[in-house]
């Protein structure tokens, strides 16, 4: 498989394509780490050594670096920071001063080197944020606000990630994964981050996106003509799983306190649902 997610979709020829996203990082980080565990706390060397040792429970066809929860940790270890986002009235004002604070943009260069370094292409690296307006709305309760999200607010917040996501420009990313909240925001407003992620040949995919909205080279969700067919809820209850089609991959969410036996049996089912 490429370091590019764009060049393995599923069905693709002489490549190992893309069949099963697993999306495990809470069970991982409560297996390995315990309950409240942080693996962003001690620097690139440590977050590496959490990464490879959670990407050798379940080795997804995809490897995904978490960014909201990057600054979510950053958040809670420097509280000052918080303080400052709410400084100004503006909307956006609390997303764009956290995203322009250093510490995590040098954290994420290194980690991302690092991780990249230790894939060696041999799956695409993929990184993880919430939508533009779900990240605006997250910031402005950290803030200490109440949620104020519109139209143009959506904008200037993908305006921010597009500037934001420039500091690993230059590392060995392959795709940006764009995970909305309970109401999916207007994917049309979306084009500076959408832009900025094609200017470096990166795909874009979207989980759980509203239905009718373009822009993505995948979409992630429950809907059957989804490219990614999200089937936690089934796999979890022990139900059937869907076939999916030739251009179609399968996606799961791990639950953080489900049983490790119980799990590789899940993971097991879904390779067994999607074979190479």
């Amino acid at each position: 498989m490429s370091q590019s997610l764009a060049e393995d979709p599923p069905g693709a020829s002489g490549t190992k394509a893309l069949r099963v996203w697993l999306e495990s990082s809470g069970y991982a980080r409560r297996l390995l780490l315990g309950v409240g565990g942080d693996p962003w706390a001690e620097g690139a060397a440590k977050y590496l050594s959490w990464f490879t040792q959670a990407r050798g429970l379940l080795r997804g066809d995809v490897a995904v670096i978490d960014v909201g929860d990057l600054f979510r940790s950053w958040r809670a270890r420097h509280p000052a920071l918080a303080i400052e986002m709410g400084a100004k009235k503006r909307a956006t004002f609390p997303l764009r001063r956290m995203l322009e604070e250093e510490g995590p943009r040098a954290l994420l260069d290194e980690v991302t080197a690092a991780v990249g370094a230790h894939l060696q292409g041999q799956v695409p690296l993929v990184l993880a944020m919430p939508a533009p307006g779900a990240w605006l709305a997250e910031a402005q309760i950290a803030a200490g606000r109440d949620a104020e999200v519109d139209e143009d607010a959506v904008e200037d917040a993908a305006m921010y990630m597009a500037d934001f996501i420039r500091c690993v420009a230059n590392r060995p990313v392959g795709g940006v994964l764009l995970e909305e909240g309970d109401a999916p925001g207007p994917a049309d407003r979306y084009a500076p981050i959408l832009n900025a992620a094609r200017h470096y040949r990166w795909a874009v995919v979207g989980r759980g996106v509203a239905p009718g909205q373009g822009g993505f080279d995948a979409v992630i969700g429950p809907d059957p003509a989804a490219t990614g067919r999200d089937v936690s809820a089934a796999l979890f209850a022990g139900a059937a799983l869907p076939a999916v089609g030739a251009a179609q991959f399968l996606f799961a969410e791990i639950p953080p306190l489900h049983a490790p036996e119980a799990v590789l049996d899940a993971v097991a089912r879904l390779r067994e649902t999607t074979p190479a």
